[in-house]
């Protein structure tokens, strides 16, 4: 369905660090960075897609988060969830809701949200059993 999801941020580096730990803890690999252009992505090791981007701004005007949007990760189960929720936390997120069980989703939904350093909101979620 998604080709790639980008997120803007206004410190790259920062951004960088913050993500590169994010998306270790979710088993994603870096695909590339380029310091230069101020642009990243990562993506699961066996699919060329979807790709999720950071980076600067393509009009070079300062990166904001819109109010309700969110990008959901995937996780492959709730352990997990609660390593990139700790990890995100850990790297500077503020939290958003505490990893757990959301049945007003579904039985089986399990998530944790935090904004990152820009202010954007993130959610990683779990839909499958214990």
């Amino acid at each position: 369905m998604l080709s790639h999801v980008f997120i803007g941020v206004n410190d790259f580096q920062r951004a960088l660090h913050f993500y590169s730990g994010v998306m270790t803890e979710l088993a994603l690999q870096l695909k590339f960075s380029e310091e230069d252009k101020a642009w990243a992505g990562w993506v699961a090791a066996d699919q060329p897609r979807p790709l999720f981007l950071i980076g600067r701004s393509f009009n070079g005007a300062p990166a904001s988060a819109g109010n309700g949007q969110m990008i959901a990760l995937l996780a492959s189960d709730r352990a997990m969830v609660r390593r990139v929720h700790a990890k995100a936390i850990q790297l500077g997120a503020t939290c958003e809701g505490a990893p757990g069980l959301r049945p007003q989703y579904h039985a089986d939904y399990y998530g944790a949200y935090f904004r990152d350093l820009d202010g954007n909101k993130l959610c990683v979620c779990c839909h499958t059993p214990e």
